[in-house]
C-alpha cells in the first residue's frame, strides 16, 4: 500500500469512526419495541366537576390535572380494573346519589377511595366508601364484630350521601365537600379561615387533599371516555353483577354456613353478596330485621 493510499485509509477510518460517534451519542438505541409509545395527553379544554368548572388556566391546576391523567391513564392494568367493576357497581351507586340529590360524578368518589373492592385503610377506613367507625354510626351504620354496615354497598353509599350533603350546605359547592370528605370538614373550615380564601383550588392543602379532587376528574375522565385513552375492551368482558334475591331475617342465626345451605347456596357465595356479616353466625339479640342477599 502506497503512502498516499495508507493516508487515505487512515482518514476514512477517522471518518466513519467520527460519524459512528456522533450518531450513538445524537440518536441512542431505543430501549423498547420500535412501536412502543409513550404520549403526553391532551387535557380538555371544558373539564368540570359536578358542573363546577377546572381553572386550567392556572398552572399548578393544570399540572395537577395533567399529572393524575397520566398516573391513571399508563397505570393500565388498574384503570382496565375500574372500568370493568365499574360496569359491575355503578348500577347499584346512581340510583341512591340520584335520590339523594347528589351529583352523578360522586360516583368517581367511590373509585379513588376504594377501587370498588371492600378495602380497610391503615387508619381503620372500610369499605367502598371507606367510611371510619364514628362516622357510619353518626349515619345510622351499625359497626361491630359481628355486623359492620360500612361493606354494606347500598347503606354505606347512603351514609356517604348523608356526609356530602352537609359538607356541601356548609361550604356552598361540591368541589369542596369532595375535597372534605378527604380532609374533614373541620380540617377544610381550618384552612380556609388560615389562608383566607374560599375555593378549593386557591388553598394549599395536604399533598393527598391537593391531589384528591383532580384525581376523581381524571377517573371520571377516563372511565367515560375509555376508548379515547387507549383502553380496547368488548362488552363480554365487564364483570357483571349477579342476580340475588333478598330475605328477610329478623332473628340470630347460629351458623351462617348453615343457613346458606338452607338457602341453597354455600357459605362463600352467601358472605361475598353480603361482606357486612363479619362472623360465621348473625347474633341479632335486638331482632332487628336484616335483608340477606341470596344468589339466584
Amino acid at each position: 500500500m502506497t503512502t498516499f493510499n495508507k493516508i487515505l485509509f487512515a482518514f476514512l477510518l477517522i471518518c466513519t469512526t467520527s460519524l459512528l460517534f456522533i450518531n450513538s451519542t445524537n440518536e441512542p438505541e431505543k430501549n423498547t419495541s420500535d412501536s412502543y409509545q409513550i404520549k403526553a395527553l391532551k387535557i380538555p379544554n371544558n373539564i368540570d366537576f359536578c358542573g363546577e368548572r377546572v381553572p386550567l388556566e392556572k398552572k399548578d391546576i393544570r399540572e395537577r390535572m395533567d399529572k393524575e391523567l397520566l398516573v391513571n391513564t399508563y397505570w393500565q392494568s388498574n384503570a382496565l380494573l375500574l372500568i370493568k367493576r365499574s360496569h359491575k357497581y355503578f348500577p347499584i351507586i346512581e340510583p341512591i346519589l340520584e335520590k339523594h340529590g347528589i351529583p352523578n360524578d360522586f360516583k368517581y368518589l367511590a373509585v379513588i377511595e376504594s377501587g370498588l373492592e371492600n378495602v380497610t385503610s391503615s387508619a381503620g377506613a372500610k369499605g367502598f366508601w371507606q367510611l371510619m367507625p364514628h362516622t357510619a354510626k353518626e349515619r345510622g351504620l351499625e359497626v361491630n364484630s359481628n355486623v359492620d354496615e360500612r361493606y354494606h354497598i347500598e347503606k354505606a353509599t347512603e351514609a356517604a350521601c348523608m356526609y356530602l350533603k352537609k359538607s356541601k350546605e356548609l361550604f356552598g359547592n361540591w368541589t369542596m365537600a369532595a375535597a372534605a370528605y378527604n380532609a374533614g370538614n373541620r380540617g377544610i373550615t381550618r384552612n380556609l379561615e388560615q389562608q383566607q380564601v374560599n375555593d378549593y383550588y386557591d388553598l394549599l392543602l395536604s399533598s393527598e387533599t391537593q391531589r384528591y379532587v383532580p384525581r376523581i376528574i381524571a377517573i371520571k375522565e377516563i372511565l367515560s371516555y375509555p376508548e379515547h385513552y387507549g383502553f380496547v375492551f368488548e362488552k363480554e368482558d365487564l364483570y357483571q353483577l349477579e342476580k340475588t334475591k333478598l330475605v328477610r331475617v329478623d332473628t340470630a342465626i347460629s351458623n351462617i354456613a348453615l343457613f346458606a345451605k338452607t338457602m341453597d347456596c354455600n357459605y362463600k357465595e352467601l358472605k361475598l353478596h353480603n361482606p357486612w356479616l363479619r362472623e360465621n353466625k348473625l347474633h341479632n339479640k335486638s331482632r332487628k330485621e336484616y335483608l340477606i342477599k341470596i344468589p339466584q
